[in-house]
């Protein structure tokens, strides 16, 4: 027999992560389908071709919206930045389209919506998307060109071929389901710690090390994330734990983006591309995102 205590923060927990599949698993399932329908109406080759035709400066802007609809994987992002970067793409315009990929997406922005509403997601799209956008400007002003890797990435089957509505839907369809199986796991391993830190975690822990009263709590939160990063999916329920245990809302946000940009994942695929130069400015920038994102956000719902 478990002490009352333990058995009421067990049901808290438990509680707490019905509310969480109620409110996430819906709408990742509609996320999921969007990211089929992205997949076969906008394959890696034919972004990677119309962002060719773009120079810095507008193009960086045009990088950063197709960095922001395209999902953050191997299958995608990878071959296409491998791709503007062989054919002679402006670094900063290609980091334009890294940097917004993990950060802004349909992913994030679908439960994000569900989590915390549409006035919080309108201002992180805003904000992470202008600060890709200025981060990629004066990276290309620097000349990283020569920290390149001359690598060749395959194509993989994430190409599609010509085919007609009704046959892309149907791979929509499909694909949308191997997504949702795929990515299902991460969500909720994210919604079972999620649920732990809202029914074990003494709030009194969380608030002395990301609390307001910790000067640090924000660039923390940001090196705090990348060892946790289970995927966009999995790190937004643990996002919804920390903000309801009291956690101001842009620390919170700021461990969701060192998370997604600065994950152990994330560096080993990017290191094919990258020496060790570019690999810490591009985590540097990604730690400069997260911090001033925190800033922002904490500044206007202080």
């Amino acid at each position: 027999m478990l002490p009352p205590e333990i058995q009421e923060n067990l049901i808290q927990s438990t509680d707490y992560f019905i509310q969480l599949a109620i409110i996430l698993i819906p709408l990742f399932i509609i996320a999921s389908f969007i990211v089929g329908l992205i997949r076969e109406y906008l394959p890696p080759n034919k972004v990677e071709n119309k962002l060719k035709k773009h120079d810095e400066g507008k193009g960086n802007i045009i990088a950063a919206l197709f960095g922001s609809i395209t999902p953050f994987c191997s299958c995608s992002t990878i071959p296409i930045l491998a791709g503007l970067l062989q054919a002679g793409a402006p670094v900063g315009l290609s980091f334009a389209f890294l940097l917004s990929s993990p950060l802004v997406n349909w992913i994030a922005i679908i439960l994000l919506f569900g989590l915390f509403g549409i006035n919080i997601t309108l201002l992180y799209i805003t904000t992470t998307f202008t600060l890709a956008v200025i981060g990629s400007l004066i990276i290309g002003k620097i000349g990283l060109e020569k920290h390149l890797k001359d690598v060749k990435i395959k194509k993989t089957s994430c190409d599609t071929q010509k085919t007609n509505h009704k046959i892309k839907l149907q791979n929509a369809l499909k694909g949308s389901l191997s997504f949702f199986q795929e990515m299902l796991p991460y969500l909720t391993i994210g919604m079972i710690i999620g649920a732990l830190i809202h029914g074990v975690v003494p709030e009194t822990i969380l608030n002395m090390v990301l609390g307001d009263e910790n000067p640090l709590a924000i660039p923390l939160a940001v090196i705090l994330g990348a060892p946790v990063y289970i995927s966009m999916e999995g790190m937004l329920p643990i996002a919804a734990a920390l903000a309801d245990s009291g956690l101001p809302i842009g620390t919170v946000l700021a461990f969701v983006i060192g998370g997604a940009g600065v994950s152990i994942p994330n560096l080993i695929m990017l290191n094919k591309l990258f020496d060790k130069t570019l690999l810490t400015i591009y985590v540097t920038t990604i730690v400069f995102v997260g911090m001033a994102t925190g800033i922002i956000f904490n500044q206007i719902y202080f």
